[in-house]
């Protein structure tokens, strides 16, 4: 169970995260139990890109679209036949919420009767065995992999199987989603499987393929990787024309789909995710008739999606204007301009815009101006102590970064007098060390050769000086307490009464050891023979 846990927070995007957690609140806060299922578990066991969030619910979805609006989500599209909820989650996220529901086919190509039911059955009523897997997010459960039917086996194997023998006589659609599927992962379809296709296929069941079955397939074509590929090998098949009756790989824009592919791949490394699915139909589309462009958007089960395929070009062309005008003037201005705008229109647009003045304009704004952000802090920043840490430090930031784009700081001169105003007060100066507790110390009746230490407390720690630091004035008491205190066998004389004042220190071996080591103490104090000598 741990194991899926970590698998599930390394394997998700940030934004993905946090939109499993805003779903998975909703859920718990009205008692209801949510798993999560189908491509998102796949994709995230087998490595590949996810692509969308799968969610299915041990009850109503469309009971929690109010809580779900509020919470930040958009409502994308509504099944009422399934109770399905099509979302888009805080930071363009793809998301669908379902029943947990079985579903029994009275006859091909008709809709199947459906009905609310657990989660269990909900994984036997799906397609292939690699679709069929939940991960649990409730809290007594959490990361609890469910794989009925061996979907881990098939996908170390990487084969596409069926569920059933009557798979694709239920749904005609799933003969669609196992060539995407083949086509996308590289996966050939299991023997038995195989020859199931085949029989369907002899027996033209795509004939009996439902409507909405067929705007799911044209919106799937939207969120490939490669949707070309997908649509030239629907093509071989001749199912294409399943789709729309005039649609084709030569009326593709193939050129401004590659362009807007390899454009996709280089905002995204750094750090920005455009939602490209209205474009690529866009281009998938370019050289259809209006009528049939209207037919395949009215197929389409996601309503955001088409108002943002319709909407494409307008806004495009909007955003073009202004990156010609005053709006877009300076760099700066410019670069306030682009970050405001939806990174759909930017990548639209650096395909499509034939000016290129909005084409540089884009290039710097991805390369160039973004390079001049990157040296932030300046070094000069750094030396004044305008850090990260200020609370002030973004939007002085941000200021510097639009007066570098703009080139009104070019020296360090320029720098540092437009910073200076904004650098903080220097730190105070550290306190002046206290001295003369070791004096008031002795004062109060601190024996000598002792010194107070740091209080603690309420008491202080006292040590002794070390001998090479007593005071000089003490030098002589010391010489003649151990000239006192000297044994009777030394060959000095016998000390008399006034022998401290009058005798003199013939050798150096009558000298205490401890006052040969002091040389300071023999300068400053003279013995008291030397001077009696001197008045002799």
């Amino acid at each position: 169970m741990a194991d899926y846990i970590y698998t599930l927070e390394i394997r998700l995007t940030p934004n993905q995260q946090k939109g499993v957690n805003l779903v998975q609140e909703i859920a718990r806060a009205n008692g209801l139990n949510l798993y999560l299922t189908g491509g998102a578990v796949r994709d995230i066991i087998s490595g590949f890109p996810i692509r969308d969030l799968d969610f299915t619910l041990q009850g109503n979805p469309l009971k929690l679209q109010k809580q779900l609006e509020h919470a930040g989500a958009l409502i994308a599209g509504i099944d009422e036949d399934t109770n399905t909820l099509y979302l888009s989650l805080p930071g363009n996220v793809r998301a669908e919420i379902s029943m947990a529901r079985t579903e029994r086919y009275e006859k091909t190509g008709r809709p199947p009767v459906v009905t609310p039911s657990t989660i269990l059955d909900d994984l036997r009523r799906r397609d292939f065995t690699v679709n069929a897997m939940a991960l649990s997010l409730n809290a007594g459960s959490m990361g609890l992999l469910m794989d009925p039917f061996n979907g881990v086996a098939d996908i170390e194997a990487k084969l596409i199987r069926i569920l059933n023998n009557y798979a694709f006589v239920e749904d005609p659609s799933r003969m669609i989603r196992a060539v995407r599927f083949a086509a996308r992962f590289h996966w050939p379809l299991e023997e038995r499987t195989q020859m199931r296709f085949d029989a369907a296929k002899e027996n033209q069941y795509l004939d009996h393929i439902t409507d909405k079955a067929i705007g799911y397939e044209i919106e799937q074509l939207a969120y490939e990787d490669d949707p070309l590929h997908i649509m030239k090998v629907l093509e071989k098949e001749d199912w294409l024309k399943i789709l729309n009756a005039h649609w084709t790989s030569a009326k593709v824009d193939t050129n401004g789909l590659s362009q807007l592919i390899k454009t996709r791949q280089q905002m995204n490394e750094l750090g920005y995710l455009p939602d490209p699915s209205s474009a690529v139909l866009y281009f998938l589309s370019s050289r259809l008739a209006d009528k049939d462009v209207a037919d395949l958007r009215k197929r389409i089960p996601r309503k955001t999606l088409v108002e943002s395929w319709k909407d494409l070009e307008d806004h495009a062309k909007e955003l073009d204007k202004k990156l010609i005008g005053k709006e877009a003037a300076t760099p700066a201005r410019t670069w306030k301009l682009l970050s405001e705008a939806r990174p759909e229109m930017i990548l639209f647009l650096a395909v499509t815009s034939r000016k290129q003045t909005v084409v540089q304009k884009i290039k710097n704004f991805f390369t160039k101006w973004r390079q001049v952000q990157q040296k932030l802090p300046l070094p000069e920043m750094t030396e004044l102590l305008i850090t990260p840490q200020l609370p002030e430090y973004p939007k002085i930031a941000h200021d510097v970064f639009m007066l570098l784009l703009d080139g009104k700081l070019r020296s360090r001169t320029e720098i540092l007098k437009y910073l200076k105003p904004l650098a903080p007060p220097p730190p105070p100066p550290p306190p002046a060390p206290k001295r003369g507790r070791a004096k008031g110390a002795a004062a109060a009746g601190t024996p000598d050769g002792v010194k107070a230490g740091k209080k603690k407390g309420k008491g202080a720690v006292v040590e002794p000086l070390p001998p090479a630091v007593e005071p000089a004035k003490n030098v002589g008491k010391a010489m003649a307490k151990e000239v006192e205190a000297k044994p009777a066998a030394t060959k000095a004389a016998p000390v008399k009464p006034n022998a401290a004042k009058a005798a003199p220190v013939k050798k150096s071996e009558d000298k205490p050891k401890a006052v040969k080591k002091e040389k300071p103490a023999k300068k400053k104090s003279p013995a008291p023979a030397a001077k009696n000598k001197k008045k002799k």
